[in-house]
C-alpha cells in the first residue's frame, strides 16, 4: 500500500490514522493479462489505483467495434468515474494489459474519506478535477491535432507505451487505423 499512501500524500495533508483507516476499507489485487477489471452493463462499485501493471478502457459502438479510449499506467487512479459518482451502469469496459496489481478503494472507503478525512473531499476533487482535465485533453487533441501530432504527444502521456500496448490498440486511442499508425512510425524512423 505504500506507492497509493505516496500517491495521496502528494495530493493532500493526511493524517497517518486518517491513511491507515481509509486503506483499511480497501485491498490489493491481481489481475493477470486480458483479464477484465470492470464489466460494461454493471453499477461501479470500486476505483482502482494501479500499483504494477497497466489498464485498458474500452467502449464498444453500436456495431459492435470496440474502441480503446484510455490507458491508466502505474500511480494513477482508473475507473468509469462518471458511472461510479452517478451509480449507473458502466459503458466502459477495463481490461489488464499486462499482469497488473491494483488496490481497490470500494465505494464504501471513498465515502468515509469524504465524511472523515479532513481533506477526503480536496483529495476527491483533485482526482476529479485530473481525469475531468485528462479527458477533455483527449477531446481536444482528437479534434484540433493531425494524428502525427497526437501520435508524437501519446508518449508525454503514457511513458512508453509502444513497448507496452499492442499497436492496434494504439492506433485506436489515437482515431486512426493501424496502417496509419505503421506509417507513421516508419516516417519516424526515416528521420531519425
Amino acid at each position: 500500500m505504500e506507492k497509493i499512501k505516496s500517491a495521496i500524500r502528494s495530493m493532500v495533508s493526511v493524517a497517518e490514522n486518517e491513511l491507515n483507516k481509509l486503506l483499511s476499507e480497501c485491498q490489493v489485487m491481481h489481475f493477470k493479462r486480458n483479464e477484465i477489471l470492470s464489466y460494461p452493463g454493471e453499477i461501479p462499485q470500486a476505483v482502482f489505483f494501479v500499483n504494477r501493471g497497466i489498464i485498458r478502457v474500452t467502449v464498444t459502438d453500436n456495431e459492435g467495434n470496440e474502441h480503446t479510449i484510455h490507458f491508466a499506467l502505474e500511480n494513477q487512479f482508473i475507473s468509469d468515474y462518471s458511472s461510479f459518482i452517478q451509480k449507473q451502469s458502466a459503458l466502459y469496459a477495463l481490461q489488464a494489459l499486462e499482469d497488473t496489481e491494483v488496490v481497490v478503494m470500494p465505494r464504501k472507503a471513498i465515502e468515509w474519506g469524504y465524511i472523515n478525512m479532513k481533506e477526503g473531499d480536496r483529495l476527491g476533487r483533485l482526482i476529479a478535477e485530473y481525469y475531468f482535465i485528462y479527458q477533455d485533453n483527449r477531446i481536444k487533441n482528437l479534434y484540433a491535432r493531425t494524428p502525427k501530432e497526437r501520435y508524437d504527444s501519446i508518449n508525454e502521456v503514457f511513458p512508453n507505451i509502444h513497448n507496452r500496448v499492442p499497436q492496434h490498440m494504439i492506433a485506436s486511442y489515437l482515431g486512426i487505423t493501424p496502417v496509419h499508425l505503421s506509417r507513421l512510425k516508419k516516417s519516424d524512423i526515416l528521420k531519425s
